[in-house]
């Protein structure tokens, strides 16, 4: 059976560091998955973006994510209270979310499951771990994963 069928989708990243948003830009790129990828810099703007208010509510481009990345320490809103939003939104629970995070610590990655994430993954310490981290999500969730088709409401 070949795995042809590779096709762009939109990831959403939710962290409040500006230089991990553009790393992981870069290992988007370098790393050649078909992707659209968008970012926020915390959990109340990650649940506006999903939800479509605030700055969202406008003509700010923000269409349905097929994963979402999401970071733990974040300030306002972090990760896990996020995460608990997402997945006790019937609207937005079926959206897969990978923990990208620096923590490693077991009880984060407890709770994470527990609370619906899709896979807990601690960031890499250099670009090309980084790079090579991108190439196998986007390989596993581009080509691997049946995700269903979502039409806005």
């Amino acid at each position: 059976m070949p795995l042809s069928k590779a096709r762009a989708i939109t990831i959403l990243m939710a962290d409040d560091d500006e230089d991990d948003r553009l790393l992981t830009q870069d290992a988007l790129r370098e790393s050649r998955v078909l992707n659209s990828l968008y970012c926020v810099e915390d959990g109340v703007e990650l649940l506006e973006y999903l939800r479509k208010e605030g700055k969202y509510a406008s003509d700010e481009p923000c269409p349905r994510p097929s994963l979402i990345l999401l970071d733990l320490n974040m300030p306002r809103m972090d990760g896990r209270e996020a995460l608990r939003n997402i997945k006790s939104d019937e609207r937005l629970r079926g959206i897969p979310v990978v923990i990208l995070t620096t923590s490693k610590q077991e009880e984060d990655m407890v709770r994470g499951y527990n609370l619906g994430a899709a896979s807990y993954i601690t960031k890499p310490v250099n670009f090309d771990g980084l790079v090579d981290l991108m190439r196998t999500l986007g390989k596993y969730w581009v080509e691997f994963v049946e995700l269903p088709e979502h039409h806005d409401d």
